[in-house]
């Protein structure tokens, strides 16, 4: 059970129904981590930048940022994170436990592996395959989203955000 409740629409304030309304407008859906967030419009914003980022991250095509955000989500041991992103690939049409990974996807997952496990010791053999690959601004924005996705996951877990039951199907049947 959730540390801090989902806000209520009914006697929330309304910065915070406005907030909520334009989420919903704008991404289509309400999860029961931003339901949590919303007590908090500006904390919502903040994590709401991930979008941001997503975007700036455009010449990377979704599977690979997706397997960049699982391998961070998995890294930080974050149920609903993890399940985000095994809907997302499932919805595509992959298998996320026996995914083929191409050679940037495999970059992705161990430099998201490798900034969870130790953010002061990302192997220079890492960073020298990545900048062989991005530029310097796609790099910044990689591990700013990377940022984002640690972030989430920290929130998730430390508040123990109930699971949205929609991501139920697709939860993994052992970790």
């Amino acid at each position: 059970m959730s540390k801090i409740s989902q806000i209520d629409y009914a006697t929330a304030s309304e910065e915070i129904r406005s907030a909520h309304d334009e989420e919903v407008r704008v991404r289509g859906r309400m999860t029961n981590m931003k339901r949590t967030l919303l007590h908090s419009p500006a904390a919502h914003r903040i994590y709401a930048e991930w979008f941001t980022l997503r975007s700036e991250l455009s010449a990377i095509p979704d599977r690979p940022i997706w397997i960049f955000s699982h391998a961070i989500s998995k890294a930080s041991k974050s149920k609903i994170a993890i399940t985000f992103f095994r809907r997302a690939l499932i919805n595509a049409g992959f298998n996320p436990d026996a995914l083929e990974l191409s050679e940037e996807e495999a970059l992705l997952a161990v430099f998201g592996e490798a900034i969870v496990t130790d953010s002061n010791a990302v192997p220079a053999e890492i960073w020298a395959k990545l900048k062989q690959r991005y530029d310097a601004k796609t790099l910044v924005d990689l591990v700013a989203f990377a940022g984002i996705m640690i972030a989430t996951s920290i929130f998730n877990n430390v508040v123990e955000v109930d699971f949205d039951s929609e991501l139920e199907a697709f939860a993994e049947t052992s970790n």
